[in-house]
């Protein structure tokens, strides 16, 4: 039988992703977890309930994983501690990209790490330098701010547009306004938060950061209204696919149109690219569909392919000089290790044309997915290898419990909002490892008797 804790995080992920709260005792969880088919109780093996249980016991609960406990990764395979073996479909969110410890990324890491690891911004480095020129002429900008973590870079961009409105633009001191796309996730802090429409992550956090509003996304006409009524509205964050909303893809021409409005407005677009960019849609960025070059944007998750958490903020320079010297930064940003790692991520993106595997495999992995021959099927959307699959949960079938039995049947996703499943494998899958995916995805669906 499952433990008292292993039925709690399927109880509370099934739940959670029903759209409710996650089940807060854990006699509620296992009258939920009673329910739920044999297969689930008896995957986990008792040295797997070993390890959730630890962490239960000494870390906070704030996440619902599905219940697997990996302990190794390489391309787009990993394995559990039994030493059953899965193809990923998430990829850390998009953060390994390249494929699970990539040989040369991680001989980047090995290398510097012998040498140098941090000096903190207090003095120069070897590195730094070199890694600010190669991705400033990677990307078309004049200058970089280098962060360790998405959330950092999308901080560092809103503080960027600030000064600029009140340097350059002219608003007021302490008037000016960052729009958001009503749907939009960048991460956990209080201003992420304060932007979210997703009451699970501002619910119980309250107050919230001002400067801050939220407009339909992929929405023109509420853009231009926004601009035409306040001044003192200096950017527009915005994902060109919301990842966490359900891989949500705008018109086509949408950011086009709106860095025309912003541009007529005095506003600047900023590209929040953490998840969407560095070849997941089929090109280096995902604005590169559109033909725009935001003017502020932010790269991280696969900016180190998995094994080292780097961030950064791009502009030109009338942006981002108007940040002094002392006046932003951070520890960790920019060391000597997340840049050389930096460097050896971004040119296995072009050495191993990432992109063009990404934009053909993605299109297979759509249609593949569109044939599906059943009523849990209700639509498939993406770019690249960007994709979800809206389950159909009418007929009573989970997008859950069909993670649940991809996992079963050797293949790791996850639900996000209630009932959708993001489908983004590592870019370096080869086409006999996706038509084996695909096959699997087809067989655990058809599986259930709809």
């Amino acid at each position: 039988m499952l433990s008292s804790y292993a039925s709690t995080l399927i109880a509370s992920g099934r739940a959670l992703y029903q759209g409710g709260m996650a089940l807060s005792t854990q006699a509620a969880a296992r009258r939920f977890a009673s329910s739920l088919p044999a297969v689930e109780e008896s995957f986990l093996s008792s040295r797997q309930q070993k390890y959730i249980e630890r962490e239960d016991t000494f870390g906070a609960h704030n996440y619902a994983p599905i219940p697997v406990v990996l302990e190794r990764g390489e391309g787009v395979f990993l394995w559990d501690v039994d030493g059953k073996r899965y193809y990923d479909f998430l990829s850390a969110y998009s953060a390994v990209n390249q494929g699970h410890c990539h040989p040369k990324i991680v001989a980047s890491l090995t290398e510097q790490a012998r040498k140098l690891t941090l000096t903190s911004r207090a003095f120069f480095n070897d590195v730094l330098g070199e890694y600010e020129e190669y991705i400033t002429r990677l990307f078309g900008y004049d200058k970089v701010l280098p962060m360790n973590t998405g959330v950092e870079g999308g901080e560092t961009a809103i503080k960027l547009a600030r000064r600029w409105g009140y340097d350059v633009k002219g608003v007021p001191a302490n008037c000016a306004k960052v729009l958001f796309a009503r749907g939009n996730f960048w991460g956990r802090t209080m201003s992420a938060i304060s932007t979210s429409t997703d009451p699970s992550s501002y619910g119980g956090f309250g107050p919230f950061m001002p400067g801050f509003e939220v407009i339909p996304y992929n929405d023109l006409a509420a853009l231009q209204a926004k601009l035409e009524s306040d001044p003192h509205i200096v950017a527009f964050m915005v994902e060109p696919i919301q990842g966490e909303a359900g891989v949500v893809v705008p018109d086509t021409g949408y950011l086009t149109s709106a860095h025309r409005l912003l541009k007529k407005h005095n506003a600047l677009l900023i590209a929040d690219e953490v998840q969407t960019g560095l070849c997941r849609t089929g090109r280096m960025l995902c604005c590169d569909w559109d033909g725009v070059r935001p003017d502020i944007l932010v790269l991280g998750k696969a900016l180190s392919g998995g094994t080292y958490p780097v961030a950064a903020t791009l502009a030109r320079d009338e942006i981002m000089l108007t940040i002094g010297r002392g006046q932003h930064g951070s520890t960790y940003g920019g060391n000597p290790l997340a840049a050389r790692v930096a460097m050896a991520a971004l040119q296995v993106l072009q050495d191993e044309n990432l992109a063009e595997n990404s934009d053909r495999l993605g299109t297979l992995l759509r249609q593949r997915l569109a044939d599906i021959p059943s009523r849990l099927v209700k639509t498939v959307r993406g770019k690249g290898l960007l994709d979800a699959l809206v389950i159909d949960e009418s007929h009573g079938v989970t997008a859950y419990d069909v993670c649940m039995r991809l996992r079963d049947n050797g293949l790791l996703a996850k639900p996000t909002q209630k009932n959708i499943i993001r489908f983004a494998p590592p870019l370096v899958i080869t086409d006999p490892q996706l038509k084996e995916c695909c096959d699997i995805i087809e067989h655990t669906i058809t599986s259930f008797k709809v």
